[in-house]
């Protein structure tokens, strides 16, 4: 693993990326950042869209690109098992598969401990999966997570951990499975062939128990990989347990590395998190949520198969900036109107395409409103207008929302 080396107060970069720290806030824990990897620079915070398969359901690389978006995820697990690894060798890596001219980020397949428990048995070596397509045996160590990653190249590439949801009850098992991901790392790091053009990022584990979690961040602190990321989270906890992991690890984390809270994507979890001084994240929930009629606006989702909006020829959001809210006579525009995709949200999959890029553009624009923010020192400001926006009766916000944002200086109460 390449050493971090520090080139100004504000900026730190490895073998294949640059952290520069743009700003950050005056009262919370919130930062503006730049994130430079092999493929483009990435301003933080970010969301990354979830490409499983490769893909966004139902949208064309040109599309996502069209939404802002310079990050997004691709699956170890599912591109392991199709299109495999020989096909990813002989086309080049998943940039030229899916025709990807930016980054990305490779989750190492190990949620899948979690996703298809049925199918998996967890040892020292590794995960023994049955392919959830035919059944058939498939052994996934950090060693062959590596191999799949390198292969696959993403700019990113997750260490294969070992992953429990954050309820589990056995604090026995919890303990094996952190200091088991510990140990995984250092396999990952061996194994790791292209540190050169390809960053590991390590994982923070140890479920709920915040010592727990202390100690893990201690260790893959010490392990320096080019970013850090908080693992075993949106697993069933509680909002205010959620909060307190995060906190407690960005508490220890290095300013000059990227951090990365894994699976979160409502808009609250994603403000509330940037506070408290996360950059990254990452949910299939906008995307899916798209595909059941539903578009994420500042005031809260929207079921667009509703009869209200038969005859709605208003845009799906009031001054979204998104393609398919733009008025027609914009560049680009598509002037898609709320009866349109009402129309075709029960038997067309047009509906379904066009709720991805509006609510995938409200995800990255959310962030970007975020970053400004941040940079003009006015977070306290864009955190309550959000929740105000989202619930205008204040008797509504969230008590987890409220208790976490004052725990770093915003009475979400206070004008």
């Amino acid at each position: 693993m390449s050493i971090v080396h520090r080139m100004a107060s504000n900026k730190a970069s490895s073998a294949a990326l640059t952290f520069e720290l743009v700003a950050k806030c005056s009262t919370t824990r919130a930062r503006a950042s730049i994130l430079t990897l092999p493929h483009g620079p990435v301003n933080l915070p970010i969301f990354m869209p979830v490409a499983t398969q490769a893909s966004l359901k139902g949208i064309t690389p040109e599309q996502l690109e069209g939404t802002g978006c310079r990050l997004c995820l691709n699956n170890t697990y599912h591109l392991g098992l199709k299109p495999g690894q020989e096909v990813l060798d002989a086309v080049g890596g998943a940039h030229k598969l899916q025709g990807w001219k930016h980054n990305l980020l490779t989750d190492s397949g190990g949620f899948q401990m979690v996703s298809l428990l049925k199918l998996a048995k967890v040892t020292e070596e590794g995960v023994r999966f049955l392919s959830p397509h035919d059944g058939s045996p498939m052994l996934l160590t950090p060693e062959h997570s590596m191999s799949l990653q390198n292969s696959i190249g993403s700019d990113i590439m997750m260490q294969l951990d070992d992953v429990l949801v954050t309820t589990h009850p056995d604090k026995a098992r919890m303990r094996e499975a952190m200091e088991r991901s510990v140990r995984w790392l250092d396999r990952c790091i061996k194994a790791h062939k292209n540190p050169d053009r390809q960053n590991l990022f390590c994982i923070i584990q140890g479920g709920l128990d915040l010592e727990m979690r202390r100690e893990c961040c201690r260790e893959m602190v010490a392990r320096d990989t080019p970013g850090i990321a908080i693992g075993g989270l949106s697993g069933g906890e509680a909002k205010d347990d959620f909060c307190n992991v995060v906190a407690t690890c960005t508490e220890l984390l290095p300013d000059l590395k990227p951090r990365y809270v894994m699976g979160i994507g409502y808009p609250e979890d994603l403000v509330v998190s940037v506070a408290l001084g996360a950059d990254m994240f990452d949910c299939v929930w906008p995307t899916r949520t798209a595909r059941f009629g539903n578009a994420i606006t500042k005031h809260g989702v929207l079921n667009m198969k509703k009869e209200q909006y038969a005859k709605d020829f208003g845009p799906i959001e009031d001054g979204c900036g998104c393609p398919c809210c733009r008025p027609v006579d914009q560049e680009g525009a598509i002037g898609v109107t709320r009866a349109f995709v009402h129309h075709n949200s029960a038997k067309e999959t047009v509906a379904a395409h066009l709720l991805t890029i509006h609510n995938v553009w409200y995800q990255l624009h959310l962030m970007g409103g975020a970053r400004d923010a941040i940079i003009a020192d006015k977070f306290p400001a864009f955190v309550k207008e959000f929740f105000n926006n989202l619930y205008p009766d204040r008797k509504s916000y969230p008590s987890w929302a409220v208790n976490a944002l004052k725990n770093v200086g915003i009475d979400l109460f206070e004008s």
